[in-house]
């Protein structure tokens, strides 16, 4: 595998201690629910939730192309201006500016822009979830602070991991899910699949989350990974790593780099983000987090590993390619 060139410079991979921005958090996190939750509701389902889920981009986060009837629009969460901006394939475009405000505030402005370009209401669930204390948005009335220096930091750990992640993903052969953020657990992820169904999910529930939601998500089995920032109860930023289902000996297996560990009570392999930071090569350390987890849950659970991850060879004359591997 070739390595991930990478920056160890603070503007690639910044501290992100949770205590000091989780209020701007807190609202971003929200922000987002509000914006994930109208693609969930205009777009076909696609397996495991998939069509749910934002994007990174190079300013933010972003939708992608949401249909509205036989038109379509878009919205981007840019952290780069720090607006919320909505485009429409008929060429409107409106802006938001992110700034301290309520969650109701955000709400109720996102709905209003949208009906001003000619979207109809999305009727959404109009409450939070994969949250422990679920308030309406109409009904979080408090004035959130939006610290700009902490959201560029969180921009450029989404930015550095979509970069490690994306690398890792063009390896394996079968089916993987695009590298996507997840607003309910607020955390960018990837899974790869083994091709089998899991036998009916058993397991736990996030918070304010059906069931139904967890027996999509993990109706085959997967090993998945991603980086999330942290909560109340984990006020930490990490990278994770898990199997569905998890194979036996799987919390006794060893991994990279030395700083992660099997964290037991929650049944996944864990890397801290600060440690990673100060490693002479962070995306390296990330990658090799990726590739050790994978490769002892995927032997483990007796993965056709060949079928999966070897390319097919070829009578092809390489001079007609890219040092990157793609076709002219």
């Amino acid at each position: 595998m070739t390595p991930v060139s990478s920056r160890t410079s603070d503007d690639l991979w910044p501290p992100l201690p949770y205590a000091e921005w989780k209020d701007t958090l807190h609202a971003i996190h929200m922000w987002t629910q509000v914006v994930g939750k109208i693609r969930l509701a205009l777009t076909p389902l696609m397996n495991h939730w998939w069509n749910s889920t934002l994007y990174v981009t190079p300013r933010g986060l972003t939708t992608s192309l949401i249909p509205n009837g036989s038109d379509a629009f878009q919205i981007d969460l840019d952290f780069v201006e720090h607006l919320l901006v909505i485009e429409t394939s008929g060429g409107g475009r409106s802006s938001i500016a992110l700034g301290s405000m309520s969650v109701a505030a955000f709400y109720r402005q996102v709905l209003e822009t949208l009906a001003g370009l000619g979207v109809p209401d999305p009727r959404i669930t109009p409450v939070p979830t994969e949250v422990a204390e679920a308030v309406p948005f109409l009904e979080d009335t408090a004035v959130r602070p939006y610290d700009r220096e902490q959201v560029r930091r969180l921009h450029a750990v989404l930015i550095g991991t979509q970069l490690v992640f994306d690398h890792f993903r063009a390896d394996f052969l079968g089916k993987a899910s695009p590298v996507q953020f997840f607003w309910g657990g607020f955390d960018l992820a990837s899974a790869r699949f083994s091709g089998r169904r899991a036998p009916p999910y058993t397991g736990g529930s996030a918070p304010n989350v059906h069931i139904h939601v967890m027996h999509e998500a993990y109706s085959h089995e997967l090993i998945a990974a991603g980086f999330w920032p942290g909560r109340d109860d984990l006020p930490q930023p990490e990278f994770y790593s898990y199997a569905i289902p998890a194979p036996p000996g799987l919390a006794d297996a060893t991994i990279r780099p030395a700083s992660a560990r099997w964290d037991n009570a929650r049944g996944e392999f864990i890397l801290p983000y600060d440690a990673v930071r100060t490693e002479d090569d962070p995306a390296a350390a990330v990658l090799a987090f990726l590739q050790s987890t994978y490769d002892v849950a995927a032997d483990l659970g007796r993965w056709d590993r060949p079928l999966l991850e070897e390319r097919v060879a070829c009578d092809c004359d390489p001079s007609i390619v890219h040092g990157n591997g793609s076709p002219r």
